[in-house]
């Protein structure tokens, strides 16, 4: 009897957590957020002037941007539905228990792993889909009033606390009225690319078996010390995507994979060899790599220095954004305009939706609204993504992000640095020594630095 006890008392616990999460985080998720028409907005490597809004113009690039110049869409909704295309992950309650753990939540906790996730959703959709692609659908969500949203969180948290008290389990069921499949798509090029859609959300579901899913990459955090319920870093994350991309046995995920920086180092011979590892079909250039770059921008507060170079990062096709935040709380970065970041916000928890089953709701995997914060806000630690199809893609790529860092580094040392050559020939013991051993020594111990370095994330 002690033991279930202990276990109502957990249960109740965690129920009160969410609950008390959602009321906590919804009241800022629908505040609106004001864009000027006179700057441009950066958005994942593409370029919006509202200013213009019934004409297409070219904008020269600003001094020192390595890039071509940008083709700006002057309809404000373009950049509307841009933005809402983009997966968006965020807390979850209800899931299926986290094993090892009574948790059925990441409320408070999993924000890290879920901005990492939508990083690595966004390489996905740049390899599966191309960074043309938009969601039909997207501009159908709509965005309740604050009256109405605050009503209704009111109403959820109250619910799930009564239904805490008695014991019973909420039943969660989709509202949304699903759109009939049949003589939906124009074209077959259309309906593969909704599969696709729906294939790479799933990957990311709630459930054990969902290869990029939250109780996936928690099992992958064991190997470094993390269990359900501990607070992630930006780097630590980095790692454990790795790991789960590499274990990911999905034949659609064979011609992909991560590479992590060590110490804010890009070996490109390493970069090279992980593109050209396995290929079946003997054609190295198949193989498309995702880098992440753990990064610190700045000690005890971001360098002001560094803002330029965030916004050329994030106006670069290559980059699938920046895993970071402020302290406290970790956020998907996306993009800018002047000196604001654009990201999407993991602190709302919304209900657990079943992605095995056919035509699960779409809606709570896209975010209705972009929200802005300064860049002197944002925390120092943070990991960098880009994604590069193949070699020629990667050395393009590592070509004019090397301009770009030593245009923007006003000390002797970039931020970080491509090398030619192997780890090994700078005397470093190579990440890959026991296959068996999701995490080498030498892994473990950098992990262990991370993750006593890095800042607290709620």
């Amino acid at each position: 009897m002690e033991a279930t006890g202990t276990e109502v008392v957990d249960k109740l616990k965690t129920k009160f957590v969410s609950a008390w999460n959602n009321m906590k985080y919804s009241w800022v998720l629908k505040t609106k957020t004001y864009f000027s028409r006179n700057s441009p907005v950066l958005l994942l490597g593409k370029c919006y002037h509202f200013k213009y809004e019934d004409e297409n113009k070219l904008l020269p690039t600003r001094p020192g941007y390595t890039i071509e110049d940008h083709v700006i869409a002057g309809n404000v909704e373009e950049f509307r539905k841009d933005f809402i295309s983009r997966i968006w992950l965020t807390y979850r309650e209800e899931f299926p228990q986290i094993e090892g753990s009574s948790l059925t939540t990441d409320c408070g906790w999993g924000c890290t792993l879920r901005t990492g996730q939508m990083l690595l959703a966004q390489g996905l959709i740049l390899h599966f889909l191309g960074r043309a692609w938009t969601w039909p659908d997207a501009l159908n969500i709509e965005n309740s009033d604050s009256e109405s949203w605050t009503s209704h969180t009111v109403k959820k948290f109250t619910a799930s606390f009564e239904a805490s008290l008695s014991g019973e389990r909420e039943l969660k069921t989709p509202t949304i009225s699903l759109k009939e499949t049949v003589g939906r798509y124009s074209d077959d090029h259309e309906m593969r690319n909704e599969i696709y859609h729906r294939k790479i959300i799933s990957w990311f579901g709630d459930s054990p078996l969902a290869l990029f899913g939250l109780h996936q990459l928690i099992e992958y955090g064991k190997k470094a010390g993390k269990k359900a319920g501990d607070w992630y870093g930006p780097a630590v994350v980095a790692h454990i995507l790795r790991k789960a991309v590499e274990e990911a046995r999905h034949p659609d995920l064979q011609g992909i994979t991560i590479y992590v920086a060590q110490d804010c180092t890009v070996y490109s011979s390493d970069v090279i060899d992980t593109q050209c590892a396995s290929m079946a079909s003997g054609n190295a250039d198949d193989k498309a790599v995702i880098i992440l770059v753990p990064v610190r921008l700045g000690g005890e507060r971001t360098n002001i220095d560094y803002l330029e170079f965030i916004k050329g990062i994030l106006s670069l096709e290559y980059c699938v954004g920046i895993i970071g935040g402020k302290p406290k709380q970790s956020y998907y970065f996306a993009g800018f305009q002047d000196d604001s970041l654009i990201y999407m916000d993991p602190h709302y928890c919304q209900s657990f939706v079943d992605v095995s089953i056919k035509d699960f709701p779409l809606e709570t995997f896209h975010c209705p609204s972009p929200k802005k914060m300064s860049f002197r806000m944002m925390d120092p630690s943070c990991t960098i993504g880009f994604y590069c199809r193949n070699v020629q893609d990667f050395k393009r790529a590592s070509e004019e992000i090397t301009k770009m860092l030593k245009i923007s580094s006003k000390e002797k040392y970039p931020l970080f640095t491509f090398v030619n050559g192997h780890s090994r020939d700078y005397d470093f013991t190579s990440t890959i020594t026991n296959k068996e051993d999701l995490f080498s020594e030498d892994e473990k111990k950098r992990l262990k630095r991370f993750s006593t370095e890095e800042f607290v994330l709620l």
